[in-house]
């Protein structure tokens, strides 16, 4: 199988890890700051790009930062590119480079406790089920199609962190079956070096 998953990661690398352990292709490592991310894609032998983002304030464009990123992974063949800790929402440029192949993970059961303190505001509602969701990617943040989900009990005297780690766990079991279950589907076939671009 030719390397076909593109990874964009914005930290530790623990998903990037895994998905990598399940021997699934991937061909570009791509992040929005310097992190440990890209070390493990480098260590891996896979080409990394880093298109850093340089405003986290209210003049950041997203719009153009979306073009750069699409601009890097279109020197890759790419069928599936893979959210995995990803730190910025990206316009709809990439969308449409790579419609309905762009994944994400999410530490909750969609559609309960969308958006960036899933695993907080779980715990804060006394829920006593939460879990881990892959969905397509779609302009509307945690809105995609559910591809694959799994319950995670919430144990008496859980913190955010004991929480999320359990979740974790199940993530990084989930997506990547996930990823290769869409690979081996042919997920649209792979686009050429370029072809996002247009």
């Amino acid at each position: 199988m030719t390397a076909q998953v593109a990874v964009l990661a914005s930290g530790s690398g623990s998903i990037l890890s895994a998905i990598l352990r399940a021997g699934i292709p991937v061909a570009v490592v791509v992040s929005d700051r310097k992190c440990t991310a890209l070390c493990v894609g480098e260590q891996a032998g896979i080409p990394v790009e880093l298109v850093e983002r340089r405003s986290f304030g209210s003049d950041f464009d997203r719009d153009a930062y979306t073009d750069q990123v699409v601009e890097a992974l279109s020197r890759y063949e790419i069928s599936i590119v893979a959210m995995a800790g990803f730190g910025t929402i990206l316009g709809s440029a990439v969308h449409k480079a790579y419609p309905q192949r762009i994944l994400n993970t999410h530490p909750a059961l969609l559609p309960a406790f969308k958006g960036w303190h899933a695993v907080a505001d779980a715990l804060a509602a006394g829920v006593k089920v939460t879990g881990c969701t892959v969905h397509l990617a779609t302009l509307e943040v945690d809105e995609g199609p559910i591809l694959a989900q799994e319950a995670v009990q919430v144990l008496d005297g859980d913190s955010v962190e004991t929480l999320h780690e359990r979740i974790k766990q199940v993530e990084r079991r989930i997506y990547p079956d996930t990823i290769m279950r869409m690979l081996r589907s042919g997920a649209g076939g792979a686009a050429s070096k370029g072809e996002a671009a247009k």
